[in-house]
C-alpha cells in the first residue's frame, strides 16, 4: 500500500478545528502538519478544506449475519456503514441461532474476516443460563455482554432477578442493554385492545412509554451500582431516564448512556407519514423527549451517538402495524443527520466527532482508535459540509434497499472514507478492499 498524503484538511479532533496535511503509511497515521511535503511514492489526496474526521464507531448495529440474511449481510451492511463515514461497528447477538455461547460469537469473527469492510467486534447474548459462557468472555477482544431488559423473545429475553444478578456481578466485559418492560408493555397493550379492536403505529409510543423505559433503565442502573458493573444502557428515548445518568466527560464513568440518530431525527408526529418504515424499539417518542436527548447531549448526560442499525425488507414493512418488525437501516446516513443538526446549530462539529469517535473509543477502550493522532490507524472520514447529499430509495446500499430518510435532501456530503488506511469509498462507489478491515482490540 502506498502512502496517502491528504493536503489542505479541516482537522475536527480533540476540539480543535484546523488546516492541516495528513499522511498515512502502513495503515497508521504517519504525520500531521500545516504543510507536507510530498514525495514521489504518495497517493495525494486534495481535500479543499473538507472536513476530514476520525471515523465514527457505531458500537450499536445488527447485521443479520448468520441466519437472517434475506434482511441484511456482514458484507452488504458493512458497505453501506463505510459510504455513511462509520470504520467500526459492534453488532448485535440477536441473530439465527442467536450468539449465546463463545464458539458462536468467534463464527461470526471469522465471517467478517471474509467480507466486512469496516471494522468490527461482537457482543455475546446474555440468557438466563448461559453464565458459564459469559465468564469466558475475553475483554481485550469483545466487545460486551448484550442484555435484552425487555423487548426481545426466545433465550435473549433476561427479565428474571435470579439470573440477572449473577450477570451484573460476573460479567468481565461492559454490559449493554435493552431497557424496556415487558410486564409493563403487556399491561398496556391489553388496555389499549380493551378500547380499539385494531392496534395501529401510533400506539406504538404509548406501548412503549417512559413507564415501560424508566423502570427497566433504573433497574439496571440499580443492579449496576450494587454489583460494581461497567453498564452501558442503549438508545434512551425518555427525557425522565435521563436523570439516571451523572452529566460530564464519558472518562471514568462505570454508567453511561447511548442516544441513536432515529431519536434525534424524528418525533411520534412522524408516524403519520412514515408509518411502519420508522417503527423501532424502543418507540420514537414526543419531540419533548426529543429535545431533551439533544440538551443531555450537552450536557454529557448522553455520552455516545449510535445507530441502532436494523434492516428489515420492504415486505416486512409493508404489514399491519403488530406484524412488522421494528427496526430501521441507517448506517449510511447517521453522520449526515448529525451533520444537519450542525447546520441547524443543535449540536457542535466537535460534538459530533466526540459523541461518535472519542466517546466510543473512551468507554470501550478501544485500542489505537477513534483520535486523529499520529501512531493511530488511519480510520478517517472526509465531509464536504455544503454539497448536497439527496436520499432516495434507489440510493440506499442496504441489502433491503429502503431508508427512512427518502426524499430529504442532507447538506453535507461523505466525500472518502480510510480504514485502516485503504480508502474504501471515494464520494460515488464503494472500493473493496479485501485485506482493509481487522477486529478492533481493547485495552482492558
Amino acid at each position: 500500500m502506498s502512502p496517502t498524503l491528504i493536503k489542505n484538511a479541516l482537522i475536527v479532533n480533540e476540539g480543535k478545528v484546523f488546516e492541516a496535511d495528513l499522511r498515512i503509511k502502513n495503515q497508521r497515521i504517519e504525520h500531521i502538519a500545516s504543510e507536507i511535503p510530498a514525495t514521489p511514492a504518495d497517493d495525494i489526496y486534495e481535500a479543499n478544506g473538507c472536513y476530514l474526521m476520525p471515523g465514527m464507531i457505531d458500537d450499536q448495529v445488527h447485521f443479520r449475519e448468520p441466519g437472517l440474511t434475506h434482511k441484511g449481510s456482514i458484507a452488504s451492511e458493512s458497505r453501506a456503514a463505510v459510504a455513511g463515514g462509520i470504520t467500526s461497528y459492534m453488532e448485535m447477538p440477536n441473530v439465527n441461532p442467536a450468539t449465546t455461547t463463545i464458539s458462536a460469537l468467534e463464527n461470526k469473527y471469522a465471517l467478517a474476516a471474509n467480507s466486512s469492510l469496516a471494522n468490527y467486534a461482537f457482543y455475546l447474548g446474555a440468557t438466563e443460563d448461559n453464565l458459564e459462557q459469559i465468564k469466558l468472555l475475553d475483554p481485550k477482544r469483545h466487545c460486551g455482554l448484550k442484555v435484552f431488559m425487555g423487548a426481545s423473545t426466545g433465550d435473549l429475553l433476561v427479565e428474571n432477578p435470579t439470573a440477572l444478578e449473577p450477570i451484573f456481578r460476573e460479567a468481565p466485559t461492559l454490559i449493554v442493554t435493552h431497557c424496556e418492560s415487558g410486564p409493563i408493555m403487556d399491561a398496556n397493550k391489553a388496555k389499549m385492545l380493551q378500547s380499539k379492536g385494531t392496534l395501529t403505529i401510533e400506539d406504538h409510543p404509548i406501548i412503549r412509554d417512559t413507564e415501560a423505559c424508566y423502570a427497566s433503565s433504573s433497574y439496571a442502573v440499580g443492579l449496576a451500582k450494587r454489583y460494581n458493573s461497567q453498564l452501558h444502557v442503549l438508545h434512551i428515548t425518555t427525557a425522565q431516564e435521563l436523570r439516571l445518568f451523572d452529566a460530564g466527560p464519558v472518562a471514568g464513568k462505570a454508567i453511561t448512556a447511548e442516544a441513536c440518530v432515529h431519536h434525534l431525527w424524528f418525533t411520534d408526529q412522524d408516524y403519520a407519514q412514515r408509518g411502519n418504515f420508522i417503527k423501532c424499539n424502543p418507540a420514537i417518542k414526543s419531540k419533548q423527549d426529543r429535545d431533551a436527548l439533544m440538551q443531555a447531549l450537552h450536557t454529557g448526560q448522553i455520552d455516545i451517538i449510535a445507530t441502532d442499525h436494523a434492516p428489515h425488507t420492504l415486505a416486512e414493512k409493508q404489514t399491519d402495524y403488530e406484524s412488522a418488525p421494528a427496526g430501521l437501516p441507517l448506517v449510511q446516513h447517521a453522520l449526515l443527520s448529525l451533520m444537519d443538526h450542525v447546520h441547524h446549530g443543535r449540536l457542535g462539529l466537535n460534538q459530533v466527532v466526540e459523541k461518535t469517535a472519542h466517546n466510543p473509543a473512551i468507554r470501550y477502550a478501544v485500542s489505537d482508535r477513534g483520535f486523529i493522532r499520529e501512531g493511530y490507524y488511519a480510520d478517517l472520514v472526509m465531509i464536504d459540509p455544503d454539497l448536497p447529499t439527496v436520499v432516495t430509495d434507489q440510493s440506499a446500499l442496504y441489502k433491503c434497499a429502503w431508508t427512512p430518510f427518502s426524499g430529504h435532501t442532507f447538506k453535507s456530503r461523505i466525500m472518502g472514507t480510510w480504514v485502516n488506511g485503504q480508502q474504501v469509498y471515494n464520494g460515488k462507489n464503494i472500493i473493496d478492499v479485501a485485506s482493509a478491515a481487522m477486529p478492533l482490540v481493547f485495552n482492558r
